[in-house]
């Protein structure tokens, strides 16, 4: 006969939930600290990526100094090609086969989204999130269909501009990205799937716009990513880069649900701007759903 294992006592659990608990406070503690103290930079992000933020952020900078620094890196000078000659970005069909093209071709938040695509793949691959891959994925596809969302969003239905709209999706989720590579170094966090999401709903936009203005990232962006959950949001005038985000960002997260989708536009505001109601909203999708995969498959 098998002995059977005899059940744990209350106070095993009691310890064990109380371990996980204080390992979410003191995470929750360090983030604050690293708010605070001004010091959000996300762990193994590639160098070239803060060179390639400096010289855009540079007004003395030409195209050559662009091509310079993206050029040291062949895999994103790769992608910034392939990007360029995406049907997305070159509705035209003209292929352009060098760097400097690329970029003339693109402009500079183009660079930027190609920039921190790379970054972001790259980060798939850092020995420090092995066994992390499959939530790294999980981020990356949501970040590339928020992304491509508000490019779709921008372009069809506003006067933002569309390559600034898809830079700001892509970089929305990008405080989800900080707080799982510090959580990385606590794994125990990930055995509280509720405790895991509350900290990330709690905490990742002000960790997004931290760092996007560690970056030297445009003010606009900041506050879009910034209020981009922001469903009751007020504003005047036409629709402007946040309302397209909140949107892109809504139409992402009900991912084809159209009872969800039903219950959001009740109650969102940057819908009812943009004047999509339920019906609106389906023919929008179905409508820009070829673009959307375009998009998709530009970013990779």
């Amino acid at each position: 006969m098998h002995a059977q294992s005899s059940p744990a006592s209350p106070g095993t659990h009691s310890a064990k939930d109380g371990a996980e608990q204080d390992v979410a406070f003191t995470f929750v503690q360090a983030l604050a600290a690293e708010l605070s103290g001004g010091k959000v930079e996300l762990p193994g992000f590639p160098h070239v990526v803060m060179r390639v933020q400096r010289v855009l952020s540079d007004d003395t900078a030409d195209a050559s100094k662009i091509v310079r620094v993206i050029g040291s890196e062949p895999v994103l000078a790769t992608q910034l090609v392939r990007m360029a000659n995406s049907a997305a970005l070159n509705p035209g069909g003209t292929q352009v086969t060098d760097l400097r093209a690329a970029v003339t071709r693109v402009g500079v938040d183009s660079v930027r989204t190609a920039t921190i695509a790379f970054a972001m793949r790259q980060l798939r691959e850092a020995p420090t999130l092995r066994g992390l891959e499959m939530q790294l994925g999980v981020l990356w596809r949501r970040s590339v269909q928020v992304a491509s969302l508000c490019f779709v969003v921008a372009r069809r239905l506003t006067s933002v501009s569309a390559d600034t709209a898809l830079l700001a999706g892509l970089l929305q989720g990008i405080g989800r990205l900080y707080i799982l590579t510090r959580a990385s170094r606590h794994r125990s966090l990930f055995c509280d799937a509720a405790a895991y999401q509350a900290i990330e709903h709690d905490w990742h936009l002000s960790i997004a716009a931290a760092l996007l203005e560690n970056w030297g990232i445009a003010d606009e962006i900041v506050q879009a990513v910034h209020e981009s959950e922001n469903l009751e949001r007020e504003s005047r005038g036409a629709p402007c880069l946040t309302d397209v985000l909140v949107v892109g960002t809504l139409l992402a997260d009900v991912n084809g649900d159209s009872s969800a989708l039903a219950a959001q536009v009740q109650c969102a505001k940057p819908l009812q701007r943009l004047r999509l109601d339920l019906q609106a909203c389906e023919r929008f999708l179905a409508e820009s759903a070829q673009e959307v995969t375009a998009l998709r498959d530009a970013l990779g």
